[in-house]
């Protein structure tokens, strides 16, 4: 009885140790905000999370897996940063050359709004003194006159 008792502790512990482990379940939920992070390798333009190809059904199960495993995931990006290389991020690093990226597009559209804002200042601007128009000569009253006066007879 004694040579049993050891065994049969080390399989209930066995059991409660395996049945812990399989109880640890990812939420769908985690694997796809990380799988909405990462570019599909077969699609390119679509995420894994919405690509409805293959490869993006076995790339979702590999974070399933390290997500399951106890990776983190910035962890499980990382994984596939390695693998695939920076391409595979949808939104690129903020750090480097990358950081351009992130910076032109509000500077042109900084630099677009403030053109806008001179070109339409200019086109409203009325001349305060009459210096842009031509002054009237006594030779020119005089022409205007004639001609109005032939054009209501």
């Amino acid at each position: 009885m004694r040579g049993i008792a050891p065994v049969l502790l080390i399989a209930l512990l066995t059991l409660a140790v395996g049945s812990v482990s399989a109880a640890v379940s990812v939420s769908e939920d985690a694997v796809h905000d990380v799988a909405a992070q990462l570019r599909c390798v077969v699609c390119q333009s679509l995420s894994v999370a919405d690509s409805p190809s293959e490869t993006a059904h076995q790339m979702k199960a590999i974070i399933r897996e390290r997500l399951a495993a106890g990776e983190s995931p910035e962890q499980v990006k990382a994984y596939f940063v390695e693998k695939y290389g920076t391409w595979i991020l949808l939104s690129p690093p903020r750090q480097g050359f990358n950081l351009l990226v992130w910076i032109v597009p509000f500077a042109g559209l900084a630099v677009g709004l403030a053109l806008v804002l001179i070109l339409i200042r200019r086109w409203s601007r009325r001349p305060a003194t009459g210096t842009d128009a031509m002054p009237l000569t006594a030779d020119m009253r005089a022409r205007i006159q004639r001609e109005m006066s032939e054009r209501e007879s």
